[in-house]
Order: C-alpha cells, then structure tokens, then sequence
C-alpha cells in the first residue's frame, strides 16, 4: 500500500507539472472586445451621420456597435502572429477606401525576433498605426470619443516595422515601410512607398514619451504630392489619480507636384484624467486643428477647418472587464461648417453620447 501511494504522489506531481508547464507555454489565446454607443447629436442631421472628419463613433441617433472585434495572438519565443477581424461603424468609416473582404481585417500581421541576446523584431502585415496615443479600442483611452487629431491621422498601416527595444525598458525604437497613409491596399497608380520611424522613452513608470513621423506621397505618381507628418506626445502619471496627456500634430504637403510650397496643418491637444475610486473616473479634454488649406479635413468652406474642441467625459467601471462611459462635447469652427436637420450650416456643434464597452 505504502508503494502504490508512492507511486500516485509521484504521478500527480508529474501530471500536476505537466498541465502548469502547458499552461505556461500556451501561445495562444483569443481575445474580443465590443462597444455599442447612442449619440445624439443636437443639429440631429437627415442622414445619422456625424461630420466627414469624424471617423470613430459617426452614427447619430441611434443605437450602434462602435467596433466588435475578435483576435487571435500567437506568441512563441522567436515567433509572433496577430489576426483580428473587427465589424461596426469604425471599421465601416476607416476602411471604406479597401475592396472586399479586406474591410473587415482589422490586424493581421507576423513578426520573428532577429537576435538571441537583444529585444530586435521584424513584423510585416496589416499592424496598428504608429501614431498617436489613442487607438480604436476606447476602452484603453481617456475619453469615449477620439480628439480630431485622432481620427484624422492613421489608425491602422501595411507594411513592415524593425523595432528594437533596450534592455532596460526605457527605449522603443522602430522604423517603417508602409503602402501608405491608412492604407492596406496602396492607391492606384502609385509606386511610391512611405516610410516612418517611431521612437518612445520612459525615463520613469510614470511618464512615456513619444516621436513618430510619415513621410510618403498618397497619390497616384502623376499627381504626386509629398506629405511630411510628425506627431509628439507624452502622458503624465502625477498621482494615483490625476494622468495628464499632451499631444501634437503637425504635417506639410506640397502644393502640386514638384513644388517647393507646402501646405500645413498642425493640431494639439491636452487631456485631463481624475480617478477618485478604482471604479470611477473623470476625463476633460481641449483641442484645436487647423488645416486652412484642406488637405486632410475637406470643408469646401473660406478659411478651411480651423475648429476649437472641448469635452467633459465620465466612465464607471461596472465590472473589471465592462464599462459604461458618457460624453459631453462641444466644437466650434471659424466657418458654418456643421450642417442642422434644416440643411442650415452653423459654426457651432455639440453632441451628447453614451457607451458599454466590454472585453472578453
């Protein structure tokens, strides 16, 4: 008898070893993440719609799903794969210009480690965008809705990035090759690649800061037009519950092909996050963008878009994976650019929206 135990606690430690070396060697695993939102917008215009700058929550009036999305990663030592198919109105918004069924993939990329002893990438594929500091995913943002900065740089780039991170956690660096500017397909009639670099320091745990930067043309090459475009932003931890983020926009393109005259557009902005309690928290947000000569934001207006922006932004987390948000937000333009129920245009806009964000 005294064998037989021996033997069953020997099995046990070797079955109990096995199942924790499976779990811990696992590389996959399947994520999802939805967010459904009602909007009103107070111009409450005939087609639903929120203005043609605002590319992530543009429904109005009425319930609809932001972004639903499924994802599988693969993550082995020297290997790394990740596939997402996203449906909704974002993925309707930013990936009107893709053919089939490339307007559902929201990621799809692979990568493989170059070296043993240093933290050195290549991936290639359709990768999130190297710009900017808010992302599709709201809930890993300050407010409910993205700044026009935002929603008017890339979301999403194909292509190839070299990424090197120090051993010390405090630098990422990463240069690029892409088809474009938000592009998974390049535009028709180009042959150009763009390029752009991104480079991240964390001098503490409680402060990141960040340079990325495109330069490529996004036209077909009869028509080619240089854009150059940088974006800075650093996010500030300065208690356990105020976080400030600053950033800014600035980029120029050429005016017809071949110039030495460049149109420019700059935007900044600054974001607020108070966090009384581990399930409530309070986000304000102040921005302005100026494109007076409408190479990103078309308004066929006389001073082009030039539009201040503020918003007041509350969220209650319901559950650790699920939160409902609400947003306050206002805008205002040098021009009647927004368009009421009546067709009449006005400088002025302001809208009210509320969401459920979940992760599983």
């Amino acid at each position: 008898m005294r064998k037989i135990a021996m033997l069953l606690a020997v099995m046990s430690g070797v079955t109990g070893s096995l199942c924790a070396q499976e779990t811990e060697t696992n590389p996959l695993t399947i994520s999802g993440y939805a967010e459904v939102y009602y909007q009103q917008d107070f111009h409450n215009p005939q087609n639903n719609s929120r203005p043609g700058f605002v590319y992530s929550h543009n429904r109005n009036n009425e319930f609809s799903l932001n972004l639903g999305l499924i994802k599988v990663n693969y993550q082995k030592d020297n290997v790394r794969a990740n596939l997402g198919i996203g449906v909704g109105s974002y993925m309707n918004a930013n990936y009107a210009a893709e053919p089939g069924v490339l307007k559902n993939v929201f990621e799809a990329n692979v990568g493989f480690k170059l070296s043993k002893d240093h933290n050195l990438w290549l991936d290639a594929g359709i990768l999130p965008s190297h710009i900017g500091f808010e992302s599709a995913i709201g809930a890993d943002c300050f407010t409910l809705t993205r700044s026009m900065l935002a929603d008017n740089s890339p979301y999403f780039e194909t292509g190839a990035k070299l990424f090197y991170g120090s051993p010390n956690g405090k630098w990422d660096m990463a240069l690029f090759i892409m088809n474009g500017w938000q592009r998974i397909q390049r535009v028709e009639g180009n042959s150009t690649p763009a390029f752009g670099h991104q480079l991240t320091f964390r001098p503490s745990d409680r402060v990141t800061l960040n340079s990325s930067s495109f330069i490529g043309n996004d036209m077909p090459d009869e028509n080619r037009l240089m854009r150059y475009f940088h974006n800075l932003y650093g996010q500030f931890t300065l208690s356990n519950e105020f976080s400030l983020t600053a950033g800014f926009d600035i980029g120029a393109q050429q005016k017809e092909k071949g110039s030495s005259d460049y149109n420019t557009w700059y935007s900044p902005v600054l974001i607020a996050k108070y966090s009384p309690t581990e399930r409530v928290s309070i986000a304000a947000r102040g921005e302005y963008y100026k494109d007076k000569n409408q190479v990103i934001v078309v308004t066929a207006s006389e001073n082009g878009f030039q539009t201040f922006g503020g918003s007041l932004n509350l969220d209650y987390k319901i559950m650790p994976n699920l939160v409902w948000r609400t947003e306050v937000k206002t805008l205002s333009s040098k021009d009647n650019i927004f368009i009421d129920r009546d067709g009449l245009q006005k400088k002025g806009n302001t809208l009210a929206i509320t969401s459920l964000a979940v992760r599983f």
